[in-house]
């Protein structure tokens, strides 16, 4: 068998590697030197020796032509967590390999010692199930998806972190500070492990460069639902862990006190001026104020789904499934149902009040955008069409005469207030799946998010 030619196709629980050529699987040898799953092998770059390592902790060393075991690397074993990854040094004299024990370590294969020994971290997150050697980088990747360049003379510390979801996102917002301005999305997801997990992570985007990180600390143990910016600059969320989270924007750190515990699970979150704040549970209406409830609204007579505080804070509208608006005066700490519904032509799946408060629009399960005219009574606008399924995002944009809204069908319009003819269309903003958040950064981009793990950044050209 030519060298080069051979290539290790892989291993079975019982530890075996077989070795297969020209596209047909030989078995020249079985190795049973690992007692548990392997899971990398690796050919040298010069094809004289592969490495195989396995969830025994254990990394072997054979003979790229013979298949003959000539070592392993450490004393007892390489690492103390399953090996999930090995990679060879471009001159086939060191390899390093990414381990569940949260390590990554740099070894000279013919001494077989660890030169060095990369510490991650302490959370399940820091696991490390893959390694590069690209040239002069070392690279390894978390279970969190990070990506991490590994300095040699800093063994505790990164060189560099490239941060973000590898999961769903379900929601987004946007918010600016001293001419800067951060993008805001969040995903929840599993972690299966020997034990089992629940994690929310919430990341921060620079919307100019696109560098990111994530808040510290604990945050929601369950799926949020919705976040939105204060003028206060908080970042509040709502999540199926039956709580709503207030954490300061400044500090990119989750505080274990601005945390205000619901009867019922939020399905939705709003924020006003004046501290106000706005829950929609299900089977209950909550009006909060700097962080405190201070009104709740039970037996209304309709499921509730989504709700928004008018600019002023003067009015909640609430969105049902029973395909109506229903609108509340805000009268110091309480919710005043004044008899005003608005009609729409199925159950509301998302609303959202004008940046001026001069108008409110909806979005249902018919497939109807709606925009209500305030100053006129609530009076209808214009009613605009175009979806093919079922619209489920809406965001405004800042100059008050444009909106765009998302839907089951991967689409995204951007609509004109005064002119339901003049539309922009942008189909398969996510490929794969609907749009689960929009935001604007200014009036001409947009911004998107999706359950594809990516976030997008849109030039809109009216």
């Amino acid at each position: 068998m030519e060298r080069g030619v051979a290539k290790v196709l892989g291993g079975d629980p019982k530890g075996n590697n077989f070795l297969y050529t020209n596209g047909k699987t030989v078995i020249i040898r079985n190795i049973e030197d690992h007692s548990q799953f392997v899971n990398c092998v690796r050919f040298s770059p010069d094809g004289a020796r592969f490495a195989t390592a396995g969830a025994d902790g254990m990394i072997f060393i054979f003979d790229g032509a013979t298949g003959e075991r000539v070592g392993s690397l450490g004393e007892d074993k390489a690492h103390k967590g399953g090996i999930y990854a090995v990679s060879w040094s471009p001159d086939s004299s060191q390899l390093i390999s990414a381990s569940g024990d949260k390590t990554v370590k740099l070894w000279d294969v013919g001494a077989g010692t660890a030169v060095t020994t990369f510490n991650m971290g302490s959370d399940v997150s820091d696991l490390q199930l893959g390694c590069l050697w690209q040239k002069d980088h070392l690279l390894s990747i978390s279970l969190s998806g990070y990506i991490n360049y590994l300095d040699k003379n800093n063994p505790d510390r990164p060189i560099r972190t490239v941060k973000g979801h590898s999961k769903s996102i379900q929601c987004l917002t946007v918010h600016k500070n001293e001419g800067q301005t951060y993008i805001y999305s969040g995903i929840f997801y599993h972690l299966l492990l020997q034990l089992f997990s629940l994690i929310f992570a919430s990341h921060y985007w620079d919307a100019e460069t696109g560098e990111n990180d994530c808040f510290s600390g604990k945050g929601h143990s369950n799926q949020v639902s919705k976040m939105v910016t204060t003028d206060a600059g908080e970042l509040v969320t709502c999540s199926m862990d039956d709580t709503l989270r207030y954490t300061n924007i400044g500090k990119k750190e989750y505080s274990a006190s601005d945390v205000v515990k619901m009867d019922f699970q939020p399905k939705s979150v709003s924020a006003a001026v004046g501290g106000l704040s706005l829950a929609v549970c299900i089977g209950q209406i909550v009006l909060l104020k700097d962080k405190k409830k201070v009104f709740t609204l039970d037996n209304f007579g309709y499921e509730a789904e989504v709700g928004v505080i008018h600019p002023g804070g003067t009015t909640a509208a609430v969105g049902g499934a029973d395909g109506k608006v229903h609108l509340y005066s805000i009268q110091g700490n309480t919710l005043k149902d004044e008899g005003q519904t608005l009609d729409g032509d199925g159950p509301i799946t998302d609303m959202a009040y004008s940046n001026d408060g001069a108008y409110l629009a909806t979005i249902d399960e018919k497939k109807v955008a709606r925009v209500y005219s305030v100053a006129d009574s609530y009076s209808v606008k214009n009613d605009f069409y175009g979806h093919h399924a079922k619209p489920v995002s809406l965001a405004w944009s800042p100059d008050n005469e444009h909106f765009a809204t998302g839907g089951m069908d991967m689409m995204v319009y951007v609509w004109t207030v005064s002119d339901p003819d003049q539309r922009i269309k942008l189909p398969d903003c996510h490929r794969l799946h609907h749009v689960s958040g929009l935001a604007w950064i200014n009036e001409h981009t947009l911004v998107t998010t999706s359950h594809d793990a990516s976030v997008k950044q849109w030039t809109i050209t009216y």
